[in-house]
């Protein structure tokens, strides 16, 4: 199953929400969202610096994960960044796959 990262920034209003609900009420809220479309939850922490918020989830495809961003995006209370994540193993594979490439002016 795909493996994506979320990375958030809270507005003002997120974090008026995030006080209301606390830390762990967003986290259940998230997993039940998640496995609602088939996926699991991996990793949720909440962060300093210009995410606060960071996700790691398996979804069932890149379409679930568009409708989970735009979902989050179109609420207003956060700023949503996605990321699909690679495991060694793909890019052990896409090493192997011959691309024609060429430098600018060459």
């Amino acid at each position: 199953m795909p493996k994506f990262m979320f990375n958030a920034g809270y507005t003002a209003s997120g974090i008026e929400g995030l006080q209301r609900e606390g830390g762990t009420g967003r986290r259940a809220m998230f997993a039940a969202m998640i496995e609602k479309l088939g996926g699991n939850l991996e990793v949720f922490y909440y962060a300093f610096g210009p995410n606060d918020l960071v996700i790691i989830a398996d979804l069932p495809d890149d379409e679930s994960a568009a409708a989970v961003s735009m979902e989050i995006a179109k609420a207003g209370a956060v700023q949503i960044g996605t990321v699909v994540l690679i495991t060694p193993e793909t890019m052990d594979r896409a090493g192997d796959i011959a691309v024609d490439y060429r430098v600018p002016g060459a």
